[in-house]
């Protein structure tokens, strides 16, 4: 079992990071609440969760144990894999998704690209006994600058989460019109929202 990964980054994305220790890159899937945290630095420490596949050895890193617990509470529900609940932490702090969850926040859950109602419901209540530690701790996400290097990012991401590319480039620009000094994180999130009313 792997608790972390503890070295350079080499590459960081939106939805993965390159980061070499001990002279080997390992590619490592975030969230977009690992990304915001992670942006900027050229270290880091990611702990990270290992899934084995028949085909595939994955790693899934966290900018902290936190948000690990809470993606392994997520995947712990039938009907909601990996990928899925990225997507939800990507959408939601560790922080936010308790306070939704112990809300009885269903459209808020639901409003995750992917997520059906009767995997909203599902989710709640499994959860919410077990995610109520989880309501404060003080998680913040970084702010900067929308550029273009902003946009095509966002763009990337989205599409890397099964967007149309052609989509996702008008939302993005759509957003940046009204706020344009949205951040990576900002622009996705609010793209992925846009792009569930779709």
């Amino acid at each position: 079992m792997y608790e972390y990964i503890s070295g350079k980054i080499v590459e960081l994305n939106p939805t993965y990071l390159v980061i070499e220790a001990g002279q080997v890159g390992y590619n490592v899937n975030i969230s977009l609440t690992t990304y915001a945290a992670l942006e900027g630095k050229s270290e880091a420490k990611v702990y990270v969760q290992h899934i084995v596949r028949e085909d595939a050895h994955l790693f899934y890193g966290f900018a902290d144990k936190r948000e690990r617990e809470v993606f392994n509470l997520l995947t712990s529900v039938s009907g909601v894999g990996v990928n899925t609940a990225r997507l939800i932490l990507s959408s939601y702090t560790s922080a936010e998704l308790a306070k939704v969850i112990m809300s009885d926040d269903v459209v808020a859950i639901k409003g995750v690209k992917g997520i059906g109602l009767k995997t909203a419901q599902k989710i709640i209540i499994e959860l919410k006994d077990k995610i109520k530690g989880y309501a404060d701790d003080g998680e913040t996400a970084s702010v900067g600058s929308a550029t273009l290097q902003a946009k095509q990012e966002a763009v990337a991401a989205l599409v890397m989460m099964d967007c149309a590319q052609a989509a996702a480039e008008k939302v993005v620009s759509s957003i940046l019109k009204v706020t344009p000094n949205a951040t990576v994180v900002q622009l996705i999130k609010e793209a992925l929202s846009q792009l569930k009313r779709v």
